[in-house]
């Protein structure tokens, strides 16, 4: 299945339309939209699944929760999850002044509309799982060819004690996953505010312990929920994920991602330009340790360490199959050779089945992901030139598998009832040529100017 998402009014985006590849840019220049389509689509994915109308029986619900495991025939839910994507792309905008951390009735206006294309569920093969809060996993499964969903609760039978409308709603989202797990991934999201959010790590620990022993020690009723997330009202939802993240590092640190068992290289490459690991001990004190020095706090950290330490906890820890990782400049901070690198781990990533997502200013990734493009043809002398300065073949990606917009004010689509074509702010897709890689004309338009008035200086009084 594939993404195509298009938007209405939301922000400065006045109309848009993008699809998501393997590995998806947007570009442009500042205050053009690429934070407002990042943010839509990132909050979407989110949050679609909360419109379930999915019926699952109480006696289905008890026979998971005393045998741990059950089959769920998935025919009998087409209808019903076809119906939920429905509902949520209507009712989705309504929620767009929480996501933005907006005034009330800034997005009344907005629309958002989700095509995934033909779901083929027989002919996938889905594996997942859905995170408790308890130790333990519900895992889902399905076979190529097969119908049956199998849920299984990955926990001590003696330890097996969860709510049934806690089951139930795990339940109900294996069921959506299974359906639309390839068109809608789960999304992990880096923002530009991730430094912020590491190094503020431990103010953020004592506020929130001292406020729950306020209220341990308070006789009045209190809905200790909404005094908790009282302070995050102010914040864009990435954000808080990204506070939310940074704050239970301790315990994601627990965890092994695939990448960690599949694919360990990759986590070498991604340390060698960290320049260092990232620990927690288990009184959840969290240090970076450069190469041959002593360890540091966040405080004393390099913001380039800062600032992919989400990152690195993501990939090590959590990172799944089918993941959708969403980097807002992933270029913050870092010298552009590690741009450069950092360009070539995307491709890594989309090439084993994690979808990456990000908006740039960085002309190093596009110029660099042009270079993964080209070389991705056999012939001998681009084996050659690999060769020679260290690509390895599992950077190498298909001009297929990559889709990039600009961010700019253009002439946009007719809408019914128009005669003329108006111009407003939207995305436009960049040409991409397997031979010459991807075009965007606003970072050569700036190179070529910069570079004509070094020529001036150094050549025009001659």
């Amino acid at each position: 299945m594939s993404l195509t998402v298009r938007l209405k009014n939301i922000g400065i985006l006045k109309q848009a339309e993008f699809s998501l590849g393997d590995l998806t840019l947007i570009c442009g220049e500042n205050n053009t939209g690429k934070t407002y389509a990042t943010y839509a689509l990132y909050g979407f994915l989110q949050s679609w699944s909360r419109f379930s109308p999915i019926q699952i029986s109480e006696d289905q619900i008890r026979n998971l929760l005393t045998h741990g495991t059950f089959e769920i025939e998935l025919t009998q839910y087409v209808e019903q999850a076809n119906q939920t994507l429905i509902d949520a792309c209507k009712r989705y905008p309504k929620q767009l002044d929480e996501i933005f951390a907006a005034p009330e009735d800034t997005f009344h206006n907005s629309k958002l509309h989700i095509d995934i294309g033909e779901n083929n569920l027989r002919n996938r093969e889905i594996n997942g799982k859905i995170r408790t809060t308890q130790e333990g996993n519900f895992n889902f499964s399905k076979h190529i060819g097969s119908e049956i969903l199998t849920v299984t609760i990955e926990m001590e039978k003696e330890k097996r004690k969860i709510d049934s409308h806690f089951a139930r709603m795990c339940v109900e989202l294996a069921i959506l996953r299974a359906f639309f797990s390839d068109a809608l991934p789960r999304p992990f999201i880096c923002s530009v505010e991730r430094t912020g959010a590491a190094i503020f790590r431990k103010e953020l620990n004592f506020a929130r312990n001292r406020l729950l022993d306020q209220i341990a020690k308070t006789n009045q009723k209190v809905d200790s929920r909404e005094l908790l997330f009282e302070g995050y009202q102010n914040y864009p939802w990435p954000v808080k994920t990204n506070v939310d993240f940074t704050r239970q590092l301790e315990d994601i640190a627990k965890s092994k991602s695939f990448i960690a068992k599949e694919y360990p290289e990759i986590l070498d490459d991604f340390t060698d330009i960290v320049g260092g690991t990232y620990t927690i001990t288990q009184n959840d004190q969290l240090y970076y340790i450069p190469k041959g020095t002593r360890p540091l706090t966040m405080v004393e950290s390099s913001s380039s360490a800062r600032a992919l330490l989400n990152l690195s906890f993501y990939l090590n820890c959590i990172a799944q199959k089918g993941d959708l990782l969403m980097i807002d400049e992933p270029e913050l901070s870092l010298h552009p050779e590690n741009q450069r690198r950092i360009a070539r781990l995307f491709a890594r990533l989309a090439n084993i089945g994690v979808k990456v997502f990000v908006t740039t200013h960085s002309d190093y990734i596009v110029k660099e992901l042009n270079t993964l493009i080209m070389l991705n043809h056999d012939k001998p002398h681009l084996k050659r030139v690999a060769e020679e300065n260290g690509y390895q073949d599992n950077e190498l990606i298909n001009a297929d598998q990559v889709k990039v917009y600009i961010a700019e004010e253009a002439l946009m689509p007719l809408e019914e009832g128009q005669k003329r074509r108006r111009r407003g702010h939207t995305l436009v897709p960049a040409d991409i040529d397997p031979e010459f890689g991807i075009e965007v004309g606003s970072f050569d338009k700036t190179i070529d100017d910069m570079n004509r008035i070094q020529r001036d200086i150094v050549w025009g009084a001659k």
